[in-house]
């Protein structure tokens, strides 16, 4: 048995490094530049099985150098890529500038990832075994929806993050279980800025939802149950373009383990906190030790 399945993307991460971000029309003067295997799908993955989850990826990449790379930084992160599809097409990329102050840009060429529009009878016998899987939105919707659905066929917990932003049609929010959007994604698909009205109006959609609201920690409403606030450790972010999916990994891992949801939300927390002070996508998230390290760091200080 899989403890997680992720059915999602994997992109080589092109990044450069400025100190702003131009504005249209200008040009400015990089620092540095690095090639960093990434995706929102092979992300999740990564932390998920760096925070201690037996995970399998299924997605797509092409025969090519990115391909090669991106499948051996799975595999090397503990990964069971026997799913992970080579096909005739680029690998993806996405292009990415981070500015000094952590923040970023980010432009996603799906290549490869465009393929990944159904599942293989394999696939459906990997998530039926699992314990949850995780989905995102950087692959075609028919292949995520496919995913869902089965997932709901076998009692697998399903975990979307909505992301890239986009609306949600209502066959794919019938058959998720736990939404964790940030806070941008929350407001256009409920419409409201508002983090807790938002999260409020999407359990009309979905039974669970996780806002993620970067500096300011997480939030946690369920069907039936009092809201729960987490607070993000304070730390002097680097990078942050990975910090969403080192969240949801880390979450996914926690509550496959069966902790409360408080508890999995602050070692989540933990964990991006962590990643935010390194550069890079796969290549800043932490190790369970490390995430253990950082939550034990701050419950010291909480208390």
């Amino acid at each position: 048995m899989t403890g997680i399945v992720v059915l999602g993307s994997t992109n080589m991460d092109l990044v450069a490094y400025v100190p702003r971000a131009p504005q249209r029309g200008e040009t400015v003067t990089g620092r540095e530049f690095r090639t960093i295997p990434g995706g929102k799908g092979a992300n999740q993955a990564v932390a998920a099985a760096r925070a201690g989850a037996e995970v399998s990826m299924i997605g797509a990449v092409g025969a090519d150098e990115f391909g090669a790379r991106l499948r051996d930084t799975l595999e090397h992160s503990g990964v069971d890529t026997d799913l992970l599809r080579t096909v005739d097409a680029a690998s993806g990329t996405a292009h990415i500038v981070v500015d000094d102050e952590g923040g970023n840009a980010i432009v996603v060429i799906p290549g490869a990832n465009g393929t990944v529009d159904h599942l293989t009878p394999g696939d459906e016998a990997v998530i039926a075994g699992a314990d949850a899987l995780l989905l995102q939105l950087e692959l075609p919707l028919a292949g995520v929806l496919a995913g869902a659905e089965a997932a709901r066929r076998h009692g697998v917990r399903t975990i979307l993050t909505p992301a890239p932003a986009q609306p949600l049609p209502p066959e794919l929010l019938a058959v998720v279980d736990l939404l964790v959007p940030n806070e941008h994604e929350a407001a256009l698909l409920a419409g409201t800025t508002d983090p807790h009205t938002a999260a409020d109006a999407l359990l009309r959609q979905v039974p669970e939802v996780v806002v993620t609201l970067g500096a300011e920690g997480s939030l946690h409403l369920a069907r039936g149950a009092e809201p729960v606030r987490v607070p993000a450790p304070r730390v002097r972010a680097v990078d942050t373009t990975a910090a969403g999916d080192t969240f949801v990994g880390a979450l996914a891992a926690a509550l496959v383990e069966g902790r409360p949801m408080h508890d999995a939300m602050v070692w989540a927390s933990a964990a991006a906190a962590v990643s935010v002070q390194r550069p890079g996508a796969s290549s800043s998230m932490p190790t369970r030790p490390e995430i253990d390290k950082a939550a034990d760091k701050g419950a010291a200080t909480a208390r």
